[in-house]
């Protein structure tokens, strides 16, 4: 999967597998996480955000999607 850099205080990175749902974000300071069964838009807003810290906690974080730590 691709990772794309994204400027914000918390996000160091994303990257989206179309095929699987699968977000994959790289934290400063608490590393790799992968969220299963994002839908394609949820990523699309992510990646679009002013605010990548904001829209993580608000669509992804409280959105309940399984995760994983890599």
């Amino acid at each position: 999967m691709e990772m794309q850099s994204v400027s914000s205080s918390n996000l160091a990175a994303v990257g989206y597998d179309y095929d699987t749902a699968t977000l994959r974000i790289e934290f400063l300071k608490s590393g790799l996480y992968e969220y299963y069964g994002v839908p394609a838009d949820v990523y699309d807003g992510l990646f679009g955000a002013s605010s990548k810290g904001t829209y993580f906690d608000q669509f992804i974080k409280k959105g309940g999607y399984t995760f994983s730590k890599l």
